[in-house]
């Protein structure tokens, strides 16, 4: 059995363990997730492009007051909970201080958070397909999106969101619209490798895809100019979102610079604008940026490190 049998196998699995709501580990032990997985479902939230603004406002008057209140501001999202260290900070300085980059997979990522760390109101973002709830994981695909459908509670909070998969279908252009699905307390049941877990943890994930800057450069010049300034707009979003929905830490990434071939500097450089020059990582306890990368040359991570180091 190749390796995409395998994962495939391992995605009808995933069906039948969420039809029915639990599990067995080779121990023997039954780990139910029904409830979980239903008030997942029942509670997930698809974002519409005219919806986005408004998030995004709020975000903003919140980081104006979050930059001019610092020390008297009481918030869920940063003020109340400055370490001492960073009470001496600059702004500028606060917003650096909170981001991390490091090899990890967004599970591992999310995992060290959750279980070792013991951290609450964590979010991830799924570098999503536009038009297929799960990417390509049915079919044994192996990329970040596929990883989360495969291992997690993520899927059926996905598929129930047709008008997001719909209207990109409908779109000629591969930037992509801003819509984009918030799925709260998302079960994670495989480890990276595929085994069952007999411990679960739970995270948010925020299901947004990024441009297709490859095929936007080779089919349509027209729009090759607009691929920064949407990428840019669709970040605020993604961590207005993260924000609105009371989320202390943030698990990032390489987001679009896989098969949608996005310069890993460029995405880097986008994220640093938004999080540093524009201060949104004032939003957040923490940011990290999980940078899973298998090349020889780790151009990947290495960008993520230069651009944020600088």
């Amino acid at each position: 059995m190749t390796s995409r049998e395998i994962r495939s196998k391992w995605a009808q699995e995933t069906l039948d363990i969420l039809e029915r709501g639990h599990y067995k580990v080779l121990s023997g032990k039954q780990v139910d997730i029904k409830s979980e997985v239903e008030y997942t479902i029942n509670n997930s939230v698809l974002y519409t492009p005219e919806k986005l603004p408004t998030v995004k406002e709020k975000a903003v008057a919140k980081i104006n007051t979050l930059v001019q209140h610092t020390n008297d501001i009481k918030s869920p999202y940063t003020a109340e909970s400055l370490q001492p260290e960073e009470s001496s900070l600059s702004d500028d300085e606060r917003c650096a201080s909170k981001i991390i980059v490091n090899p990890y997979s967004t599970l591992k990522a999310v995992e060290q958070l959750t279980m070792r760390q013991r951290r609450d109101k964590v979010a991830c973002l799924n570098f999503a397909s536009a038009r297929n709830p799960g990417g390509g994981f049915l079919g044994g695909s192996q990329a970040q999106e596929e990883s989360l459908a495969r291992s997690s509670s993520l899927y059926p909070s996905q598929i129930q969101m047709t008008e997001m998969y719909n209207y990109n279908r409908q779109q000629k252009s591969c930037l992509y619209s801003d819509y984009m699905i918030y799925s709260p307390q998302v079960t994670v049941f495989r480890e990276d490798g595929g085994s069952l877990r007999a411990q679960t943890y739970q995270v948010s994930i925020i299901t947004a895809p990024a441009v297709n800057a490859g095929v936007v450069r080779e089919r349509e010049p027209e729009h090759v100019d607009q691929i920064g300034t949407v990428m840019l707009e669709r970040i605020r979003y993604i961590l207005a979102v993260a924000a609105e929905q009371g989320n202390e830490y943030l698990v990032l990434g390489a987001f679009g610079c896989g098969v949608f071939r996005n310069d890993p500097y460029e995405v880097a450089t986008w994220f640093r604008q938004v999080l540093l020059e524009e201060k949104y990582a004032l939003l957040f306890k923490q940011i990290i940026f999980a940078v899973y990368d298998r090349s020889k040359d780790q151009q990947v991570i290495q960008a993520f490190e230069k651009i944020f180091k600088a």
